[in-house]
């Protein structure tokens, strides 16, 4: 549980945690939204995985990242961001970004009723 709140102490992983409440991204499409170094990026999502609160899934060359919603502490974080100034607006964008990957993903989308 120390690693949960570890995780969670930081502005940076909380806020990358908002990103990723509704879309999944690569390492370098979080990093277009932070100015740190990628280095210190890696370190983030690496100690948000040890957490439990992300998960990381290889898709050809590249790891995507999304919320863990199967974790109770990155449930909860999701829906706090509703109520956090900061948060709230990265939600929002990360709302809008899960459906631009929706809508340019080929895959026929009758198949997954």
């Amino acid at each position: 549980m120390s690693g949960v709140f570890q995780a969670l102490s930081s502005s940076v992983r909380r806020k990358i945690l908002a990103y990723l409440s509704e879309a999944s991204l690569t390492a370098g499409e979080i990093a277009e939204r932070f100015d740190i170094s990628k280095p210190a990026l890696s370190k983030h999502l690496s100690i948000l995985l040890s957490a439990g609160v992300i998960i990381a899934e290889k898709k050809g060359q590249y790891v995507h990242y999304s919320l863990d919603k199967e974790n109770l502490f990155a449930s909860m974080n999701d829906f706090l961001v509703d109520f956090c100034p900061e948060g709230k607006p990265l939600k929002l964008e990360s709302a809008e970004i899960a459906k631009e990957q929706n809508d340019n993903n080929p895959i026929d989308k009758s198949s997954k009723k």
